[in-house]
């Protein structure tokens, strides 16, 4: 008994990306290395490209949890640490380590924590010199998977996130990995932009996240595609479900970012309301709920930083 309330869980955010799924595995491993008992779980399905990483270096998908207080009483944060994006019974649970590499909000714990953050552009980065400052060794093939988390979260390292820190592990970790970090990276990236088999409902769901600004729930929901206009050939459908998750899940506005992951541009499409804020926080005129916004690839630098300013 004494050693089932010893373990502990660790996850990364809901819609968990590559890296939420990936940084929970770097981090299990390395805690699990340096003495403690934990378990890398997942808040949702792996996403298309996530699934070709784990095929790709024959790593089983996490297995999934709705809540945690049922199977332990503390847990670890990687990749997020926001309530609203974390399981639904994280108030229940003690959090004693989080590393991450967003913003902190809607975060406070009762006891003192181990917790890291860095502004890089990828959470595996962070653990990655985590695995250095404790002088672990990463095996090869969870180097693979930490560097497919980077060239994620980076975009092959076009998205303004991205530190010369993640270029470093990207290389760093392909030689440990022996793989080439370009081709596979492309080839990665493009296994997670087959949206044809997609419904609506799971493109605007895929990698959606929650925000509170204002006093208004946000929602914000990217879609990386290399054709914009197949994804836009859907719209109708589109608006028709984002409505439906509005109305259903009280959100007052849902912005869908469309983004082309081959020249670096993103189509904005806003469900909602404030519309004029989302108008000022870019300095567009929407057309339509629709706007181009250029050069816009990351949701966290790009997008929430210049909303919460206009909020």
């Amino acid at each position: 008994m004494e050693n089932s309330l010893m373990k502990e869980l660790v996850f990364g955010h809901k819609n968990p990306d590559t890296d939420a799924i990936v940084a929970a595995k770097a981090f299990s491993y390395l805690q699990n290395q340096l003495g403690a008992d934990t378990e890398a779980v997942a808040l949702g399905t792996p996403n298309e490209e996530t699934k070709f990483v784990l095929d790709y270096f024959k790593e089983p998908a996490p297995r999934i949890i709705k809540t945690a207080k049922n199977e332990v009483a503390a847990v670890m944060l990687v990749d997020h640490n926001e309530a609203q994006q974390s399981v639904d019974d994280i108030a229940e649970v003690q959090v004693t380590h989080v590393v991450d590499h967003h913003r902190i909000a809607n975060f406070e714990t009762a006891a003192p924590l181990f917790y890291h953050a860095e502004p890089l552009g990828c959470c595996s980065t962070v653990i990655y010199k985590l695995f250095k400052q404790n002088e672990v060794t990463v095996p090869a093939k969870l180097a693979g998977l930490m560097l497919s988390a980077i060239i994620s979260d980076t975009l092959l390292f076009k998205s303004p996130t991205t530190t010369a820190q993640d270029e470093q592990a990207v290389k760093e970790l392909a030689k440990i990995a022996g793989v080439d970090y370009e081709t596979y990276g492309l080839d990665m990236l493009k296994a997670g932009t087959n949206l044809g088999s997609k419904t609506e409902e799971e493109l605007i769901t895929a990698d959606a996240k929650s925000f509170e600004m204002g006093g208004k729930k946000v929602r914000i929901d990217q879609v990386n595609t290399v054709d914009l206009n197949e994804v836009f050939a859907r719209e109708a459908a589109l608006r028709t479900a984002i409505e439906k998750q509005n109305k259903e899940n009280g959100y007052d506005l849902f912005l869908l970012m469309v983004t082309n992951i081959m020249n670096s541009d993103t189509r904005l499409l806003v469900v909602g309301e404030p519309q004029e804020t989302v108008a000022k926080a870019f300095n567009v005129k929407l057309v339509d709920n629709k706007a181009d916004l250029p050069g816009v690839v990351s949701r966290k630098k790009q997008v929430v930083p210049p909303l919460e300013k206009a909020f």
